[in-house]
């Protein structure tokens, strides 16, 4: 079985000094939190914690794969009407296991995928403007079927298919995901007769990738999503053990706590030496930075907690950022994601003899590029630990569906377990709550006049511009 595995070799303070790095004594005495930890999110597992089993869930797999089938060779376009938890992940599963120029060239058969996670309405015009929605389907993700950005081009694209397909013909064109019972998308779905799929009580939209909402586009475009269930089962039962160093997401969850709360490390870099992981960090960061950047702690009072997440990608950021890595301050630590064998080898042309007296390209002649990037990934490794900077790395042997479901499940786990020992309430998000309510006020949604006169006044008055 090809597993990733979470090397932690390098937040040790034997590698990287006292100061910034962990003691094995320490990472000891984190492990009966860890531990308690782990056995209070897993009692929640069939309550409010339903995220937990959605590799199992064969019926609803099923019924996916039967929708892809069915509509199969019939678009050219599958476009995803969502945003934050609703398009990161699918972006992420798109780029991790489909080439990536499937939309200059898509596989015999298959569609191009567009995620419009945006309302720049410069987006969404040339949008309108390049593609034809009577050859497109249009998978409308929202839990609660009122997040404005989603409706909004809902409408937009639904007046568009109306207008070339007839109010039957449009039908068609639009699948929807999203509560199973409840709010404005469901009731559009009855009204309407859409095809739908559910979101599951208890799968917040950052934790949804391996539900409805990241599957779906993801059998549209030819993705073995079998596969993505199969490898997050997999790291599930790993995951299973309260033994500390036997499993990687309790171990990640500490590491992150320890280097943040006791070393002064608040930016948590991720770092994939990977073009096709490379969207994983930014589908991470929401994951982090949702969940565990929290006011209150779960007794109430303010605690401001959080890690910052930052993405990098190697090798581009080794010429843009990794000069702040290795002599800035000493306030991040790093998991850099590495891949042992990827799906190309592309060899560097012997030098010419015209060259052959220039060291400076000399030594490329005969390799690979394979070689040149390890080398380069490994250079990095090498240049953090020397200047005491903690670097952790996730490493896959393949990127397969298989990797990418552990690695999904392994993330969302730790990062459930960081709400223990962060003592916040890592399923809510009361901050993106608060900016959707002035939203709604500024646009003039009923019942909300209160806080738009609120929003009003205090913005008047003179403006201080340069």
């Amino acid at each position: 079985m090809s597993q990733i595995h979470f090397d932690y070799t390098n937040v040790l303070s034997d590698r990287v000094g006292p100061e910034h790095g962990l003691t094995q004594a320490e990472l000891e005495a984190a492990a009966p939190a860890a531990r308690a930890a782990l056995e209070a999110v897993l009692a929640r597992r069939t309550k409010d914690l339903r995220w937990l089993d959605l590799p199992y869930q064969d019926e609803v797999l099923d019924s996916i794969l039967d929708y892809a089938s069915s509509v199969a060779g019939r678009f050219r376009n599958v476009v995803v009407l969502g945003i934050g938890g609703s398009a990161l992940g699918n972006i992420a599963l798109q780029s991790a296991l489909g080439s990536p120029f499937h939309n200059v060239e898509p596989p015999p058969g298959m569609a191009r995928l567009f995620v419009l996670d945006n309302i720049d309405p410069d987006l969404v015009g040339e949008f309108l403007d390049l593609v034809d929605p009577s050859e497109t389907v249009f998978n409308v993700i929202s839990k609660s079927g009122g997040t404005a950005e989603t409706m909004s081009q809902f409408l937009i694209f639904r007046g568009r298919l109306v207008e070339l397909l007839g109010e039957e013909g449009h039908r068609d064109h639009i699948v929807v995901t999203t509560d199973e019972k409840n709010g404005v998308l469901r009731e559009i779905v009855q009204r309407e007769g859409y095809e739908s799929f559910v979101v599951p009580d208890g799968v917040g939209g950052r934790f949804s990738v391996l539900s409805p909402v990241g599957l779906l586009s993801s059998a549209l475009v030819g993705i073995d999503v079998k596969g993505l269930l199969l490898g997050a089962a997999e790291m599930d039962q790993r995951c299973r053990t309260t033994e500390l160093f036997e499993n990687p997401a309790m171990l990640h969850a500490v590491v992150q706590h320890l280097l943040h709360e006791q070393h002064g490390k608040p930016i948590a870099v991720m770092f994939p030496y990977s073009h096709r992981l490379a969207d994983m960090a930014d589908w991470y960061a929401q994951l982090l930075a949702e969940s565990i950047g929290k006011r209150k702690g779960r007794s109430g009072e303010d605690v401001f907690r959080g890690p910052t997440p930052v993405r990098a990608v190697g090798v581009t950021d080794q010429h843009s950022q990794v000069q702040l890595y290795t002599e800035g301050p000493f306030d991040k630590w790093f998991t850099m994601l590495t891949v042992g064998t990827g799906d190309h080898e592309v060899p560097i042309p012997r030098t010419p003899a015209a060259f052959a007296d220039l060291e400076g390209v000399d030594y490329l002649g005969g390799r690979t590029l394979g070689e040149l990037f390890r080398a380069e990934r490994d250079g990095t490794r090498i240049a953090l630990t020397d200047a005491g900077r903690p670097n952790a790395t996730l490493h896959f042997e393949s990127v397969t569906a298989r990797s990418v479901g552990q690695f999904i499940y392994l993330l969302e786990l730790s990062v459930a377990l960081m709400g223990e020992l962060y003592d916040v309430d890592a399923f809510d998000q009361p901050g993106v709550e608060a900016g959707k309510l002035a939203a709604y006020a500024l646009m003039g949604r009923a019942g909300y006049e209160e806080r738009r006169a609120e929003i009003e006044g205090s913005v008047s008055g003179e403006s201080r511009t340069v």
